[in-house]
């Protein structure tokens, strides 16, 4: 039987042209990222910082050392940066919002991260030619990522240090970036879900003991064990404070009453998140003496307005980047099913992330 024919509906003039518009806006997106970029490498934030907050274009010009003849030009990225949000302009003055506040380096408040290191990560040409190539690689059979495709080596991995020393370095700085931000805040937020605990372990991918130290130091009675890759773990000083353990969560997982993966099962498939939950269960004791997981990390909601779009951006990128994809609430209960676990729940937003707990 034939398919049912349908009916094309012509848009107005109004809606061809808003088209056109909005069609230039998509396509000319990747320039805001590159301005941002832009501004970062010229040191456009910390310089507004040095400045006491607010500066001039001819500010901006003189502390960066830029020619002259460029002021007009600085003017024009400059003004795109603040439509976008980057900076807020009143009248012939720039100043930080708390976008570019993040890309300030050298502020000294406790919990202030300098984000430059992931921006500067994902606009590279590392990270750009897998976009480029998205169309070829959809077109193949192999599920391995477009990274490892294109560079033959894997991120964070040693044999992206191996091929690239200096990106893999930047790379990690902007895992770190990325997964220790927030700490500060979670511990104030959700206080009350560490209460009672005796016994925790933070599983780590590349980490840098930040949220094992920031637990201690704010509960002090909690027995805190961080495992990470083995060579991660040599480079991390020992205090006496944290204990250590190289190691592998695919295999095992430190026992604990609780065990901690922050921003770690996005970078995986369903298939390997399976493996590592299941093993978080193996290391956790029931539900009735306190046994359960801790997971921080996206939880896709289309009701979450503008973080929507944030969340779906990152999904594509873990997509390009590791294999591993964003969740909504349905797929974490899948996997946290099949891992074996009993019962779940979303305990709160944070940012475009949340945080689940999950019971044996």
């Amino acid at each position: 039987m034939a398919a049912q024919a349908h009916s094309i509906v012509v848009p107005t003039d109004a809606e061809l042209l808003q088209a056109q518009a909005d069609l230039w806006r998509h396509s000319l997106y990747y320039l805001k990222s590159m301005a941002l970029k832009c501004a970062v490498e010229l040191g456009i934030p910390t310089a507004i910082h040095r400045l006491g907050g607010a500066a001039t274009l001819p500010d901006l010009v003189t502390a960066l050392s830029l020619p002259a003849a460029k002021l007009q030009f600085l003017g024009r990225l400059m003004r795109l940066l603040a439509s976008s949000g980057v900076f807020a302009m009143v009248e012939d003055t720039y100043s930080l919002t708390p976008l570019s506040y993040l890309l300030v380096d050298g502020i000294a408040a406790d919990g202030h991260i300098n984000h430059a290191p992931f921006l500067l990560t994902v606009t590279s040409t590392h990270y750009i030619d897998l976009a480029m190539g998205l169309a070829a690689w959809l077109k193949k059979e192999d599920k391995t990522p477009p990274f490892d495709h294109v560079h033959g080596a894997s991120l964070f991995e040693e044999s992206m240090e191996r091929l690239h020393p200096e990106f893999h370095k930047m790379a990690i700085k902007g895992l770190v970036v990325h997964d220790n931000f927030g700490v500060d805040i979670a511990l104030r937020e959700f206080r009350e879900i560490f209460q009672g605990i005796k016994s925790l372990t933070d599983c780590c991918y590349h980490g840098d003991g930040t949220t094992a130290k920031a637990i201690v130091k704010a509960f002090p009675h909690i027995k805190v064990t961080v495992l990470d890759l083995p060579y991660e773990v040599r480079k991390i000083p020992a205090d006496g404070v944290v204990n250590y353990v190289g190691g592998d969560m695919f295999k095992f997982i430190p026992p604990a009453q609780v065990v901690i993966l922050k921003m770690v099962l996005h970078h995986w498939s369903d298939e390997d998140c399976v493996k590592i939950l299941a093993n978080c269960k193996k290391a956790v004791p029931s539900r009735e003496d306190g046994g359960k997981v801790l997971i921080r990390d996206i939880v896709l909601d289309p009701a979450s307005g503008p973080m929507f779009e944030t969340q779906l951006l990152m999904d594509i990128g873990m997509m390009l980047i590791k294999g591993g994809r964003q969740r909504d609430l349905n797929d974490w209960r899948d996997i946290f099913i099949k891992a074996g676990f009993s019962d779940y729940k979303l305990i709160k937003k944070f940012g475009a992330r949340g945080v689940l707990e999950v019971y044996p």
